[in-house]
């Protein structure tokens, strides 16, 4: 069965009319770990859907690592991973995709997830591109993070404390901006028929709303991301795609957003 409900009024759809923001519900402190159970669910349900999504990020993890050892740069290696996980809600839209499949009771395939993708680039290139400027600027405060490194050859924990100090404060700061507008915006572009700025902003009111529980989310997305890199990426396999099978109940759960029509499902 599909639920699209609003689809018969999609056609008639005037933007102009729409409020400027979604409401949102309130979520309690600890909700962000039912999320986790029900993108481990998802993930179960279409497991050989979501290992290929996150065996394709281990393998560009790996040609990102690759390139940048050929290339004898350490903080290349880092500036491009952290690129590739400030894109992190784009890329993830095949996840949502195969649990809206799942939550409408058809049988996930990545074929419609590419499909549905296409439908959606237009939105997605833009937030990409916001998403780029925003590491950009960080990349570029990464690389001033130089000036703090003590000059000894070989220096203590004391000496590294101005620079890890510095260097964790810029990231967590950048971090936190990438988590607000890509936390629930990009799952709302591919469930609404709703721009880009409606959606951003959707995301960062709902993130400052619930400040307490979007702590413990960005804290578990960040624990398994960590993990992930442990593991020399491998970890990364089961643990992208179920974070980003979590994301999707954590924007249903959390965005009210039936004042927009949805899309058509797309024909099979």
């Amino acid at each position: 069965m599909v639920a699209h409900e609003n689809n018969a009024d999609s056609n008639d759809f005037d933007s102009s009319t729409m409020p400027f923001v979604a409401p949102c519900r309130k979520i309690g402190v600890l909700t962000p770990f039912r999320w986790l159970r029900l993108g481990w669910g998802d993930f179960n349900r279409a497991r050989r859907q979501s290992l290929t999504y996150g065996l394709a990020m281990v393998a560009i993890s790996y040609i990102v690592a690759i390139t940048a050892y050929l290339m004898g740069s350490y903080m290349l290696l880092f500036v491009l991973l952290s690129g590739f996980f400030f894109l992190g809600p784009v890329l993830a839209m095949g996840l949502y995709s195969i649990s809206c499949q799942l939550q409408e009771g058809r049988r996930p395939r990545l074929g419609y997830c590419l499909r549905e993708g296409r439908r959606h680039m237009g939105n997605g290139l833009v937030l990409a591109f916001v998403l780029l400027i925003v590491f950009l600027i960080w990349a570029r405060a990464a690389s001033m993070l130089h000036i703090f490194f003590p000059e000894q050859s070989s220096p203590g924990l004391d000496e590294l404390k101005l620079f890890l100090g510095v260097g964790t404060s810029v990231g967590a700061f950048f971090s936190g901006i990438i988590f607000m507008v890509g936390a629930f915006s990009i799952p709302m572009i591919m469930d609404r028929k709703v721009d880009v700025i409606t959606a951003v902003v959707t995301s960062v009111n709902a993130v400052f709303r619930n400040k307490a529980a979007m702590l413990v989310w960005m804290s578990i997305i960040v624990v398994c991301v960590i993990i992930g890199f442990a593991s020399a990426f491998v970890g990364l396999a089961v643990l992208l795609p179920l974070v980003g099978h979590a994301t999707w109940y954590a924007y249903k759960e959390t965005i009210d957003a039936e004042a927009w029509p949805r899309y058509e499902a797309l024909k099979p």
